[in-house]
């Protein structure tokens, strides 16, 4: 840091002085600092790094947690058999086939646009995402992980939400930091959404897997909350403050729960009581956080209501098929997940019709109605206590 004092007599021109000079009662002193001889700088400077116009949102990018309804090709570079890197699945994404469990864009796309980012989400697991890259944000999250290291372990190679966490810590925040050239510890993520979504595979994949469940579900419901909530807590001591919890999608009403059932009307409802269980103790824990960690703002999206209400009144809101995949499904019969699309596989013609895209996850048009309501919404049974828009502004 160099410091400069201008030198001013009692008669006479300012000089500059890199030196100090003697204290005399006709000289006064102004200190001048240069912040650039480190590269942390008391603010964070954002200007000319991938981000080319003004933008009016506060928001300068979104880190996202989560599973394969946020994941946005993270398992593209993983040991897995949940893969979403093939046709038809981006076969409404500018892009392709891009890792994507659906027919065009996700919910985090969608938020991103609202939040007016200037790209899309670039995955951790992508090796070109680092230098700049990182600056308007990083998407951690991977398809068949959950809240529990175990979970997804029978897909193969995934990354647990506490490995995501640990791989934002170690790998992405020092780069951004590098790149602003200031510390976390300085507000450097106060204007970053925190994005999370996952817990589903949890249940599917873990707890109704379980030969022996020796937990009640409102136990094993209550040890997810529970680490749910440390892992948000260890965002938040890393610099966090505006954070997005997605609820569980009714996934008792999906495709792939309901071939399950002996006549394929109505939900699978032993699945649909276990999310709606999460969901309650995730909202719960928006009202436990929110006044236990100073500076934070939690905001809860109910997304398992905003679907339901779908399924329930599909053609005032412009759906017409609420049951079966969109894409071709490869059954336990045959071999298949029930869940994934057959690899080049058919898709139906009207997509934007349709709620769910193969076994399980929604299509674009779904998530179009989940990232609007979570931006715009004002009831609290749809987003709560603010909205998504509210919480960039804040």
């Amino acid at each position: 840091m160099l410091i400069l004092f201008i030198v001013i007599p009692k008669h006479g021109q300012a000089t500059l002085s890199p030196t100090i000079p003697a204290c005399s009662p006709p000289l006064l002193l102004l200190l001048v600092t240069c912040p650039y001889m480190s590269h942390v700088h008391a603010h964070c400077s954002f200007e000319g790094r991938n981000d080319h116009h003004q933008r009016p949102s506060k928001v300068k990018g979104v880190f996202v947690f989560g599973s394969s309804l946020m994941d946005n090709g993270n398992n593209n570079f993983l040991q897995n058999m949940a893969k979403a890197d093939y046709s038809p699945y981006g076969i409404d994404f500018p892009l392709g086939p891009s890792g994507r469990f659906t027919n065009g864009r996700n919910v985090v796309d969608l938020l991103g646009e609202f939040l007016e980012l200037p790209s899309l989400i670039p995955p951790f697991a992508d090796p070109s995402t680092k230098g700049f890259k990182v600056i308007n944000g990083v998407n951690f999250a991977s398809g068949g992980s959950g809240i529990l290291d175990d979970t997804g372990s029978i897909a193969g190679q995934v990354t647990s939400l506490s490995q995501q966490i640990r791989n934002f810590e170690r790998v992405t925040l020092p780069e951004l930091e590098a790149q602003v050239g200031c510390r976390s510890s300085e507000s450097l993520l106060e204007n970053y959404v925190f994005m999370v979504g996952t817990g589903s595979n949890d249940y599917t994949f873990n707890y109704f897997l379980s030969a022996n469940r020796n937990l009640t579900l409102q136990s094993f419901t209550a040890n997810l909350i529970s680490s749910l909530s440390l892992q948000l807590q260890k965002l938040y001591k890393l610099g966090g403050r505006k954070f997005v919890l997605m609820a569980i999608n009714p996934i008792g009403c999906s495709p792939m729960a309901k071939a399950r059932l002996p006549v394929r009307i109505g939900c699978l409802q032993v699945l649909n009581r276990a999310v709606h269980l999460f969901n309650v103790e995730l909202k719960s824990l928006v009202d436990d956080l929110n006044p236990k960690l100073p500076g934070s703002r939690f905001v809860f999206v109910n997304s398992y209501k905003i679907i339901r209400d779908i399924i329930k009144n599909p053609t005032s809101k412009g759906f017409g098929d609420t049951t079966g995949p969109c894409c071709e499904v490869a059954s336990l019969k045959e071999g298949g997940s029930g869940v994934l699309c057959k690899r080049g596989g058919r898709a139906c013609a009207d997509r934007s019709s349709r709620v769910f895209f193969d076994g399980l996850h929604p299509t674009e048009a779904v998530n179009v109605q989940i990232a609007t309501k979570a931006f715009t919404s004002t009831l609290s049974t749809e987003v709560y206590p603010i909205n998504v828009k509210h919480l960039a502004e804040a």
